[in-house]
């Protein structure tokens, strides 16, 4: 008696076999490189050279050596996956001659099936692009990759600054002052004041209470509470460097901003601003402390002709 099949059972997927003899090829003069952080490995057509598989180290002067081997050999365009940010120096001399560079998916390679595992990556690549079998990936402007290269060093300078306020809370916690107990953020103007005025000695929570700025929901009573701790000598001295790196993140994010105006502000514009001004900001939406000191907002809108807000 034959046992019935469970209902609901997904079917094994068999993978398609390609018939690589149908396939024309329409890029002859495509080359393939498996990037990597120490060496980068480099296939042309066999026909192009008796040993078609080369290995560049990473240095500048070993990409410009790839480069001209490339250019002696006839090729035009060349497809590499994009492993980390090993790809990228690649690029930009690759770029230099004016070739196509195929920025590719790395698991859409190992997708088409055909390939033997002892193949090195390099053949495959080349001869995927050469047969049409890659997708390039979107590539931006110059223009656009440093203005993405300032904003994503902006963030990291913001969650360095963040992670340098947990420890901040950390020591005036065990102190058992509760400055952000309900009341105030210790990276807002009142919390800044009040924390430079313990380093500068104040100890008083009266006095310290005062600093306070107006508009806290909390009552005085809370807030003097919540200013009395106890000190030691060794924790202060703790409590001290972090705020001084919290300060220098800040001059850092402002010297950030500067450039990233500059060079926003070197852009062309989509639109004019006076025949086409932008509209209010949507009810509802604060902005964030960590903002840019300047306009964003405007300027992205000048350089794309879309509201990001």
């Amino acid at each position: 008696m034959s046992a019935n099949k469970p209902t609901g059972a997904k079917k094994k997927s068999v993978p398609r076999k390609v018939d690589w003899k149908a396939l024309e090829v329409v890029h002859p003069d495509a080359a393939g490189i498996d990037v990597g952080g120490s060496e980068h490995w480099v296939a042309v057509s066999p026909d192009r050279d008796p040993d078609p598989v080369r290995r560049f180290g990473c240095f500048t002067a070993d990409l410009r050596e790839m480069a001209r081997w490339l250019v002696d050999k006839g090729v035009r365009r060349v497809a590499m996956p994009s492993t980390g940010v090993y790809w990228m120096p690649v690029l930009e001399i690759l770029e230099q001659p004016g070739w196509e560079v195929y920025l590719v998916n790395a698991p859409h390679t190992k997708n088409v099936p055909g390939r033997q595992s002892d193949i090195q990556e390099c053949p495959w690549l080349r001869k995927l692009h050469a047969l049409g079998l890659l997708h390039n990936s979107f590539q931006p402007t110059d223009e656009i990759r440093m203005a993405g290269t300032l904003w994503r060093h902006r963030g990291n300078l913001v969650a360095e600054a963040s992670s340098v306020v947990q420890r901040m809370q950390k020591v005036l916690t065990e102190r058992n002052v509760q400055l952000s107990n309900g009341w105030s953020d210790i990276s807002g103007v009142s919390g800044r004041k009040i924390i430079q005025a313990i380093l500068d000695g104040a100890r008083d929570p009266g006095e310290l209470a005062a600093l306070v700025e107006p508009g806290v929901k909390a009552t005085p009573e809370d807030i003097v509470k919540s200013l009395e701790g106890n000190w030691r000598e060794e924790l202060l001295f703790v409590l001290r460097q972090p705020v001084e790196f919290y300060q220098i993140y800040q001059k850092k994010i402002r010297a950030g901003d500067l450039q990233l105006r500059k060079h926003l502000q070197s852009l062309g514009s989509k639109l004019d601003l006076q025949a086409q001004p932008l509209g209010p900001r949507p009810k509802g939406k604060r902005l964030s402390r960590n903002t840019p000191a300047f306009d964003l907002r405007t300027e992205l809108y000048r350089i794309t002709g879309i509201d990001w807000s």
